[in-house]
Order: structure tokens, then sequence, then C-alpha cells
């Protein structure tokens, strides 16, 4: 009996609160490689971090677990999460430039 395929998703999100300043994007930037999720963190000038992150639901779930309690030093007050249909992201998760 074949299985289902687990199904792509992909999510645009942006971190709010004490995000800037305390390794934040590196610690995105760890997580997300270490449970195989493609996609990007940056830093936006009004000071949230913002994400785009692609892979199978149930493990961008768990990223976004993760991002919600961010690295200990870093105090996350809001998160607003958008689910996308995938775009077939393959390269490996980075940060980008801030805008």
């Amino acid at each position: 009996m074949p299985t289902e395929p687990i199904p792509q998703a992909r999510f645009h999100a942006f971190i709010r609160g004490r995000v800037q300043g305390v390794g934040f994007r590196n610690y995105a930037l760890q997580t997300a490689r270490s449970l195989g999720v493609h996609g990007w963190v940056r830093n936006r000038i009004g000071g949230a971090v913002e994400v785009v992150a692609e892979g199978r639901k149930p493990v961008l779930e768990a990223f976004l677990k993760a991002l919600r309690r961010g690295p200990a030093v870093a105090y996350v007050t809001d998160v607003e999460v958008t689910w996308e249909p995938p775009q077939g992201e393959k390269s490996p998760f980075r940060v980008r430039g801030t805008v």
C-alpha cells in the first residue's frame, strides 16, 4: 500500500519584539538548516525579522514553533504568518540583507 507524500508548503512571517541584535537571524538559519527548510531570513528596518520558508508542512510548523521562542536573549512579542502556495524553493536557507 503506497503512502501519501507529505505536501510541501510555504510561509512568510514577520517576527516582532526584541529580535534584532540578539542573534535571531543566525538562530533561524541554524534551526532551518537542521530541519531541512529552504528559504531566507532578514532584518527589517522597522525592527522586525522577516522569514520566508518552504518545506514539508509538519517541518514548517516545527520551525514556526522555534521562531516563536527565538534564541535565549530574544523576546518575541508577535509572529504574523501568511501561508502561501509552495514555489519550489530549493536553495539552502540563507540570511539576506536588511531592507
